[in-house]
């Protein structure tokens, strides 16, 4: 067997229809569009969610909720991952913000908030925008401060 002899398996392939080639091809005429009306038309296209001019379910369906513009959106820290950070010795000394973004923790963009999940072993000094009243109570007892931006 070679690169120039290889072929499909039996019945694999088959040829396209010939659309709109003349009355021989037998879909000549109308190009499998029927009969007169928009579709069958050049240059047709349909509206997203169209329904034929009945009333579309985007708008048969009521309203509900609302996006409030004020809210602010924080990237969610768990202690036990900064603990594991510390155990790795990616972390040494105090945790900032610029810290934890050069950890792949949050981008620099992004408003951080440091939760309680885990366990906090070591004293350090961890500044966040924002900390959950039980990440504040472990970082205090491990012996460490949480300054909140």
């Amino acid at each position: 067997m070679n690169l120039n002899n290889i072929q499909p398996a039996a019945g694999s392939t088959f040829n396209s229809k010939r659309i709109g080639r003349g009355q021989g091809s037998g879909k000549g005429g109308t190009s499998t569009k029927g009969h007169k009306g928009q579709k069958s038309r050049a240059g047709y296209s349909q509206k997203i969610g169209f329904e034929g001019g009945q009333m579309p379910l985007q708008r048969r369906l009521p309203k509900f909720g609302f996006k409030n513009v004020n809210r602010k959106e924080f990237r969610a820290i768990n202690l036990d991952s900064i603990q594991t950070l510390i155990e790795n010795k990616s972390i040494t000394g105090d945790i900032t913000k610029e810290v934890l973004v050069a950890n792949g923790l949050a981008t620099k963009n992004e408003l951080v908030k440091i939760m309680g999940r885990g366990e906090l072993k070591s004293a350090v000094s961890i500044s966040a925008d924002k900390f959950t009243k039980s990440a504040e109570e472990l970082i205090s007892k491990a012996g460490g401060k949480a300054i909140t931006l």
